[in-house]
């Protein structure tokens, strides 16, 4: 099969769902497919770039003069895309939302003639405290919901985001859910060091609002004997380390912006326990876990209403919370802290888990049942 992802962005990028769509791409051309990923370029980069990756995926990425409301501003999109379809004729779309750009499909002829498999990260936050994305939502709700409806199928990650999603409410009959999922871990490189003694906390990801760092700071005040090791960047950093600063908590917390994958990955494997402290639906799933879980190390993560994370982050490999309730998350802290025993519980639980339905060999499997369904629906529509 000939399968083309049209996504966001790709790594190098930094993201989770950037790694999600690369590993998969890998995963399908190792079964045997022929891959291709249209993307958006790094903002900044207006020259279009053409590469066969290290796994055999084709990667273009169209030129991207920035971001708006963290959607990609790229008005050459389509023109990329129709030259895309000529060239590498492909049986089957298969497209990444929230992605703005996707909504060029729905004037496109030449994807009408193929099935598409809409991949659902993530709604679309309609409730925002941010004006801008609360005002526009009305307006990208119309292109989202005809999206939906042109879609052979929408493809949820978890069963408790796909009853809780609205749009995807909607059309419950036409949704599969596949997890997320990844390979196996890069080797380790060096770890930057814990700042203090005692239990060592580590928590990833990018540094906004609804991450919740905010909270584990707070949390980690109560606990005098962790300390903790903050990988990421975002304009959250300054508040966080003004945070810091007002907590005392300068001997017990580093902020070590973005790590490279073997870096992150010793870190993983250097801590003792793995935190999530994301407060909303914004975080659909939690890629990071799976790599928690994956160097077997136990979890402490909100219980996040509508959420895969509360899935992924289940009774038998991780402790969860309140979202924002910064005393039950020092004392879930504390519990792990007093108990090795539940500490290696967690993590072997945690690690088996990912083996058996996370493993990207896995999802790429469960995918292929779905793209075999909806190709042999359109096909007899057709």
């Amino acid at each position: 099969m000939r399968i083309l992802h049209l996504g966001k962005f790709y790594p190098p990028h930094a993201g989770g769902i950037e790694r999600f769509v690369a590993e998969l791409a890998a995963a399908q051309r190792s079964a045997g497919h022929a891959v291709a990923a249209l993307v958006h370029a790094s903002p900044g980069v207006a020259t279009p770039t053409r590469r066969v990756d290290a796994d055999g995926v084709e990667v273009h990425a169209v030129p991207c003069h920035g971001q708006l409301l963290f959607a990609p501003v790229s008005p050459g999109w389509a023109v990329h895309f129709r030259r895309l379809m000529d060239e590498f004729r492909p049986d089957l779309l298969h497209v990444h939302v929230p992605n703005v750009s996707a909504f060029w499909l729905l004037a496109s002829r030449r994807a009408r003639r193929v099935p598409w498999v809409l991949h659902w990260h993530a709604d679309i936050p309609a409730d925002s405290g941010q004006i801008a994305l609360r005002l526009g939502y009305p307006l990208y709700r119309q292109f989202e919901r005809r999206l939906v409806e042109r879609a052979d199928v929408a493809v949820a990650t978890s069963h408790a985001y796909a009853q809780a999603s609205v749009p995807l409410r909607s059309h419950a009959r036409r949704v599969a859910v596949v997890p997320l999922g990844m390979g196996d871990a890069p080797a380790p490189g060096i770890a930057p060091a814990w700042p203090g003694a005692g239990l060592r906390l580590l928590a990833v990801g990018r540094l906004s609002y609804y991450k919740g760092f905010e909270i584990l700071l707070r949390a980690l005040s109560d606990v005098p004997d962790a300390s903790l090791l903050l990988v990421g960047a975002g304009d959250g950093a300054a508040g966080l380390q003004a945070t810091v600063q007002a907590l005392g908590l300068q001997a017990r917390v580093r902020l070590a912006g973005h790590l490279d994958d073997a870096a992150l990955e010793a870190a993983y494997r250097a801590c003792d326990v793995f935190c999530l402290p994301s407060l909303d639906r914004a975080e659909a799933f939690g890629m990071v876990l799976l790599e928690a879980m994956r160097a077997g190390k136990p979890i402490v993560a909100s219980d996040i209403p509508g959420s895969g994370v509360g899935t992924v982050a289940g009774p038998d490999n991780a402790l969860r919370v309140a979202p924002g309730d910064a005393g039950a998350l020092a004392d879930a802290i504390r519990t792990l802290a007093e108990s090795a025993a539940l500490r290696e519980r967690l993590g072997t639980s945690g690690r088996l888990r990912w083996e058996r339905e996370y493993r990207i060999g896995a999802v790429s499997a469960a995918m292929d049942a779905v793209y075999r369904s909806v190709c042999s629906g359109h096909a007899t529509a057709g």
